[in-house]
């Protein structure tokens, strides 16, 4: 993990969905579901429990920094390069 890094991924999140899953990545845009209800902050909660796994680190090194309430979220991401997080989410 590079130390001091910070860097933001833009993520489409479907709440509701069967299970969490990556469905891809385009133009920028990282796509999830989340098997979570969007009700009094849930997905949200399944969001970064979820991108923490994927993403191989501490759910306090990520934020939900635009976008609470919305599908699409920028999410705040310490720890790691805009590249290594698509790519892990990827893997």
């Amino acid at each position: 993990m590079a130390e001091g890094v910070q860097t933001r991924i833009v993520v489409r999140v479907q709440p509701n969905a069967g299970q969490n899953q990556v469905l891809g990545f385009k133009d920028g845009v990282l796509y999830v579901r989340i098997a979570a209800p969007p009700i009094k902050g849930k997905a949200n909660q399944e969001l970064i429990k979820f991108l923490s796994d994927i993403l191989e680190v501490s759910k306090s090194n990520l934020t939900i920094e635009k976008g609470i309430a919305g599908k699409r979220k920028i999410i705040g991401i310490s720890g790691l390069t805009q590249d290594q997080a698509i790519r892990r989410s990827l893997i």
